[in-house]
């Protein structure tokens, strides 16, 4: 579920089942051309596509964090541990081409990098281990 579905009231009524908050980080430097920066959205929504599709109705996609800038993994740790403070229970982020520094984002519960799960994992078995790693998670 998006955010931009949901209303005050049904908040406090889904709030209970939406325990999860997703942030998306595409990683845009300033750098790209049009055409490249629609590339990198189009394959961050695919990725995504991962845990939205198959978790709907426990997933609350919040707004996606574009372009990079130094310090990015504290910002995004400082919005994790805003968005737990406001209910959410689990923090997710994930990026297709963004780099991150997953020892700085501790507050977040999962942070999956496309471009390096590629060069671990064959690619027709991602979309099983994020699914894994999101179960794993709620288990815990």
């Amino acid at each position: 579920m998006k955010f931009s579905e949901m209303t005050q009231d049904s908040w406090a009524e889904l709030q209970l089942y939406l325990d999860t908050c997703l942030i998306p980080f595409t990683g845009l430097t300033g750098n790209h051309s049009p055409a490249e920066a629609t590339e990198a959205l189009e394959r961050l929504r695919d990725f995504l596509d991962l845990i939205e599709v198959p978790f709907k109705g426990r997933v609350m996609t919040y707004p996606a964090f574009h372009f990079a800038f130094p310090e990015m993994s504290m910002a995004l740790n400082t919005i994790c541990e805003q968005l737990k403070r406001s209910g959410f229970k689990y923090v997710v982020i994930m990026t297709s081409d963004g780099l991150l520094d997953k020892d700085k984002i501790s507050s977040a519960d999962l942070v999956f990098n496309r471009s390096q799960m590629v060069e671990e994992i064959d690619e027709a078995k991602i979309a099983g281990y994020v699914g894994e790693k999101i179960r794993e998670m709620w288990k815990n």
